[in-house]
């Protein structure tokens, strides 16, 4: 593949000279560390012990910002705040598992890695793509269509583990309990592939220092400015609105504003409405809009529904109303626990402004938490 390795061997040289570097994973529930019996299994921690290991005079920052069940639409809203905002220098990419192998999540993709890549610290990145074991599906396809116009490297697990698989080399339940999810010796090969990736780098890394072309662990190469989208590209600058930077008018919900206790504590920030009637209206500017709930395991939630109408410059209504009807059924059918379920309601309207109404039209035990809004 033709790739562009410049910021990633800028950040083996800044190692080599004992700087300090920040190391990134974004993804979902394989980079969170999803079956993994401790974090320190999962592909991500043992991906930076390899850094921490090779380039011991150095000084590392490990940020880990996997969301299970989540996928790149929900990605690029988040990584602002999740990891951008810590200043990467390096950062692994990785939805092929969570996001379909359509065109929506392949510009979602785009999306995501045009604002990594033009975030000001510069990371490197470096595409993963994982897969489903017992069926080898992948959005990896689309994905690296979209990393090969970046000239970005990838990173893909069908193409060896799960060869490796198929051929006999492993049985599948030696990988995987679920047919997903790696479990420790599962994450220890995928960690085992990027890093092979890493030690090629490496190599180049170390010929362009000895060359002399890499000041202050930079190498003196102007850097290409991103080329024009491959897609629409309608995501890039998707924002995510929580009740920490949003004040919808509430009618009976109530902001939950307690702070993520551990790594995987998602459900906060949010709303919550208990009672039938309780309601919830933003107004929001935007072409693309879609809502993120919790659907909670066991049966008991509470059920919402939900209208989208369209306002006229004056702030009235033009009586334009979208996803009128619409359940918001906090109610999840599996039983791995609960989920950051994501529901899209406009995809390319005119770019208007919109009022979001929610409203609880059947009680539960489990109240309906409204996590966020996500608007492009």
């Amino acid at each position: 593949m033709d790739v562009d390795n410049r910021r990633l061997v800028s950040c083996m040289v800044r190692a080599m000279q004992g700087e300090e570097l920040t190391l990134g994973f974004l993804g979902g529930p394989i980079t969170q560390g999803s079956l993994a019996s401790r974090p320190e299994h999962s592909y991500a921690e043992n991906v930076y012990r390899w850094w921490k290991e090779t380039f011991p005079n150095a000084h590392f920052q490990y940020v880990n910002a996997g969301v299970g069940g989540t996928d790149s639409h929900f990605g690029t809203a988040r990584a602002k705040r999740d990891l951008l905002e810590k200043d990467p220098d390096v950062v692994v990419v990785d939805f092929s598992v969570n996001d379909l192998p359509e065109k929506h999540f392949q510009e979602t993709f785009e999306g995501l890695l045009r604002k990594i890549l033009g975030w000001h610290s510069r990371p490197a990145v470096l595409v993963l793509n994982n897969v489903y074991y017992d069926t080898g599906k992948s959005a990896q396809d689309l994905h690296n269509q979209v990393a090969g116009h970046y000239q970005v490297p990838w990173v893909s697990i069908r193409d060896t583990v799960y060869r490796e698989m198929a051929g006999g080399v492993y049985a599948m339940g030696e990988l995987t309990a679920d047919g997903l999810h790696p479990n420790d010796f599962g994450h220890g090969l995928v960690a085992r592939e990027v890093i092979r990736y890493l030690e090629e780098v490496k190599q180049e890394a170390q010929k362009q220092g000895v060359c002399g072309i890499v000041k202050n662990g930079w190498i003196f190469a102007e850097e290409r400015k991103l080329p024009e989208p491959l897609t629409r590209n309608g995501y890039e600058h998707a924002v995510y609105l929580d009740c920490r930077n949003s004040f919808p008018e509430l009618s009976g919900f109530v902001p939950d504003a307690r702070e993520e206790m551990y790594r995987g504590d998602f459900f906060r920030n949010g709303w919550i409405g208990k009672k039938k009637g309780n309601g919830i209206c933003f107004e929001v500017e935007c072409s693309c809009l879609a809502i993120q709930y919790r659907k909670a395991v066991g049966g008991r939630a509470c059920i919402a529904g939900i209208t989208v109408e369209r306002e006229d410059g004056s702030g009235k209504s033009k009586g334009e109303t979208i996803g009128n009807g619409v359940m918001l059924d906090g109610n999840f059918d599996e039983d791995w626990g609960d989920c950051l379920y994501l529901q899209e309601l406009l995809r390319y309207r005119d770019r208007a402004r919109y009022k979001v109404r929610i409203e609880v039209t059947k009680e539960g035990e489990i109240p309906f938490y409204l996590l966020s809004l996500i608007v492009a």
